[in-house]
């Protein structure tokens, strides 16, 4: 982490020179520089994504380094992060191949039962290497407590990552419960009775942890995906990414089925070809499995020359494309899952000093507030309205730009999570009081 010195310098340079600003760094500067978990030997295991790719485990990671524990990570490999062995700013990091990027509940069998096979290897060579205090499971899927009940018997504690509600994400990918969703929900609640203590991403998901999972309010801590502001920031713009275009609409995301990205697709060929509008681009970053089938979408459509798919992009050109685009747009579908669930995405746009129209999910509103737009749910000529009723009006983009950037600095960034995730560890271990 930046020490204060540093942070203010960059502070400085971006403009952001606010006292509420400078509060939140000198705190975050004393409670780490405190060491409070010093000499914790923390394990964090995710499945779904590489570090540090993941920036939610990856800033967790280095906050808990930061405080003075040792932390490994166990993640798979992926594009970009295929060493097997790698140390960054102090972690060590293992990763392993996974057989496919599964579909379908074969698939799915083959991918989640060698990722197990591989996560329980690599914590016990762990554990007979540099020994391990507590096991950090981030889902999906919720299979992670059982890699951390092999260890429970050496006393090593389980602190669950809550990242999604899985029966919630079966049922948005399916559009059915039955068999499988069953056992989403067996697998969650085994999962909360092998944690000590749970990490929840929101309030919602708190709710869940407490009456689903039937665990103790006290030991669920709040810890939002907030973005690492000395990080996320805004850079010059770069025209090319406008593909020759006046405007340009932004989104970054994975490209799966329920992240409502065909809906995105149908409101730009309502722009396009409905209302006779050619003269935006739309630059969607991000990669999944779904991305070969919205490409060919996107040609059926034939919108293709207005949209580019950048595919999983590195931190410069993401951070590029935010900064030249003139709205955002997040088209989660309203359905259960997403109603639920805070998307790292809105908080980026925020960050990034970008309005946004997204459809009127319970935890995109509770995050964005006042900084967005709200589509009719899963509406996507009303989708389409919205953004082009934001990019005709720039002064009312520029209020709710400004409001967003605000509440991220002032609210939610990452700083003022910190002495929550600081606080989980020290009721599991209270000998890092």
């Amino acid at each position: 982490m930046n020490n204060l010195t540093q942070t203010k310098s960059e502070m400085a340079a971006a403009g952001r020179d606010e006292p509420a600003e400078l509060e939140r760094l000198r705190a975050r500067s004393e409670l780490l520089a405190s060491r409070p978990l010093q000499g914790l030997r923390i394990v964090q295991v995710v499945e779904n994504l590489p570090v540090p790719f993941d920036r939610r485990v990856w800033i967790e990671a280095r906050t808990l380094a930061a405080a003075g524990a040792e932390v490994s990570v166990i993640c798979p490999t992926g594009k970009g992060h295929d060493k097997r062995r790698e140390r960054l700013d102090g972690i060590e990091i293992y990763r392993h191949a996974l057989p496919i990027e599964a579909k379908g509940a074969l698939g799915f069998a083959l991918e989640y039962g060698t990722a197990l096979l591989m996560e329980s290897w690599l914590t016990a060579r762990i554990y007979f290497t540099r020994g391990i205090d507590v096991i950090h499971g981030c889902n999906p899927p919720d299979l992670i407590f059982l890699v951390a009940m092999l260890f429970k018997p050496f006393g090593v504690k389980y602190l669950f990552d809550h990242h999604d509600i899985n029966p919630e994400l079966y049922e948005a990918k399916f559009n059915k419960r039955g068999f499988f969703w069953k056992l989403m929900r067996f697998f969650e609640r085994r999962t909360f009775k092998a944690a000590q203590i749970s990490i929840a991403t929101n309030e919602s998901y708190k709710a869940i942890a407490v009456e689903r999972g039937d665990m103790n309010p006290d030991d669920v801590y709040v810890v939002r995906s907030g973005p690492d502001l000395s990080r996320v920031m805004p850079v010059e713009p770069v025209p090319e990414w406008k593909a020759g275009k006046t405007y340009m609409v932004g989104y970054v995301g994975v490209m799966g089925e329920q992240e409502g990205i065909d809906l995105l697709l149908q409101s730009i060929r309502h722009i396009v070809h409905d209302l006779d509008r050619h003269d935006i681009h739309f630059c969607l970053v991000g990669g999944g499995p779904a991305l070969d089938d919205l490409k060919n979408m996107a040609d059926g459509l034939k919108v293709a020359d207005y949209v580019t798919f950048t595919g999983r992009a590195p931190d410069k050109d993401l951070f590029e494309i935010l900064s030249t685009a003139d709205i955002c747009v997040n088209p989660d579908r309203v359905n259960r899952m997403n109603d639920l669930s805070t998307m790292n995405k809105i908080m980026e746009y925020m960050a990034m000093g970008k309005a946004m129209v997204q459809f009127d999910v319970k935890e995109g509103r509770v995050s964005a507030g006042e900084a967005s737009l709200y589509a009719a749910a899963n509406d996507s000529t009303d989708l389409a309205e919205k953004m082009l009723a934001l990019l005709a009006d720039p002064e009312q983009c520029a209020k709710m730009a400004a409001y967003g950037k605000k509440r991220v600095h002032d609210e939610l960034s990452w700083d003022y999570q910190i002495p929550n995730l600081i606080a989980a560890y020290q009721r599991l271990m209270p000998k890092a009081n």
